[in-house]
């Protein structure tokens, strides 16, 4: 029997904990924040699944005790960190010297490239971690891997994901779901594609392009950066196209993009009045209470098409896949595709499909193995053949 721990029980980590409990039924499920309602309102959403067998922990804990952290951790076989992502270099090497495997929900790829670092040591330890699991980065390469997989020769491959309010607060035409800090870190920057072969940066909110979706309608699709983590450089030379863009409700794109050319995305810190303060931190103040809302009700959708050889022929494959919040759960769709997806790579480690190392998602979690579990989780995954 295994012990694993969810430290962060937000949303996505409550959500982990639900999926863990659902199909893995561990001995001990060791809860960890820093907040104690966080701590409450998870052991309530997650007796609906808890029996007799696993005996359910919930603890409040400082994140910045690294010995402390490391000391609890030592008996568990694995953790998930649903933490902001500038914990996770840190956690890694808890991680290590508590020779406890772990996932996280990613984020930030020049901190994945930096934990990926550490595989000698993680075999060393006999542990594996894996950054960049969630929605995206994390789903979305899974599902291009199914692409990929069909194909006996990928060349080209095209993601589409987003997570969207069924009730869009306007006029920004969005909700916000998650760290309004971690929504920032997407809208800034670049991103990372395979163009020609090879890898090329694309500043964020390039590329835009009208999408549609049946029973949805016409959405906007831009660059944002980090999710596809480090696919380009595991796949340059071996595709020759590969992008990924987000999803939004139509004029959504617009105002960030004024936002960030007025300036407000800067972390560099300036003074007024005598305050002294960065344009984000005020920008952060301003609009995280406007974007916030009660209304749980969403949408996730996700599509990605492939295009190369199979058996001497030119085709495409396309999958997509839809998902709204859930009634008989209460989780939203956003925590479930980001939870369940760090979820699923857990149990594929507690169960020896994935080796001790550290590994980059894209290697350590097949699409096949990805969608067998989806389909266990209701998942509908279309698939349609297209021409090339």
């Amino acid at each position: 029997m295994q012990k694993v721990c969810i430290l962060g029980v937000g949303r996505q980590g409550s959500a982990a904990a639900y999926d863990i409990l659902k199909y893995n039924k561990p001995q001990q499920l060791l809860l960890l924040d820093n907040n104690h309602d966080s701590l409450k309102r998870t052991m309530s959403k997650i007796n609906k699944v808890k029996d007799d067998s696993t005996q359910i922990i919930a603890e409040v804990i400082d994140l910045n005790d690294s010995q402390k952290l490391s000391k609890l951790l030592t008996p568990f076989d694995i953790f998930l960190s649903a933490v902001p992502y500038q914990f996770n270099l840190q956690l890694t090497k808890v991680a290590l010297s508590s020779k406890t495997s772990m996932v996280d929900l990613g984020g930030h790829t020049k901190n994945v490239i930096k934990q990926l670092s550490y595989d000698e040591s993680s075999k060393n330890n006999n542990i594996a971690i894996v950054p960049d699991c969630g929605m995206g980065p994390g789903m979305n390469i899974s599902m291009a891997l199914l692409g990929i997989e069909y194909l006996d020769q990928a060349k080209d491959v095209y993601i589409w994901d987003g997570g969207l309010p069924k009730n869009p607060v306007k006029p920004w035409n969005y909700s916000l779901f998650f760290n309004i800090k971690g929504l920032t870190n997407e809208y800034d920057g670049s991103a990372y594609f395979i163009k020609n072969g090879k890898i090329e940066k694309i500043l964020c909110f390039e590329e835009f392009e009208v999408v549609e979706f049946e029973d949805i309608g016409k959405l906007e699709a831009v660059v944002t950066s980090g999710g596809l983590s480090t696919m380009p450089w595991t796949f340059e030379g071996k595709l020759n196209t590969l992008s990924n863009k987000t999803l939004r409700y139509k004029g959504h794109w617009e105002l960030m993009k004024a936002y960030r050319q007025l300036g407000l995305f800067s972390e560099k810190q300036i003074t007024y009045n005598g305050a002294k303060f960065t344009p984000r931190d005020f920008y952060h103040f301003l609009l995280e209470p406007l974007l916030g809302s009660d209304d749980r009700e969403d949408i996730c959708l996700m599509r990605t098409e492939s295009y190369g050889l199979k058996d001497g022929h030119n085709i495409g494959v396309r999958y997509e896949v839809v998902e709204e919040y859930d009634e008989n759960t209460g989780f939203m769709a956003m925590e479930k595709w980001t939870g369940w997806h760090a979820s699923i790579v857990m149990q594929k480690i507690l169960d020896g499909s994935i080796k001790p190392g550290a590994h980059a998602i894209e290697k350590a979690l097949s699409g096949k193995m990805f969608y067998d579990e989806a389909v266990k989780r209701g998942y509908n995954i279309k698939e349609t053949i297209l021409n090339s």
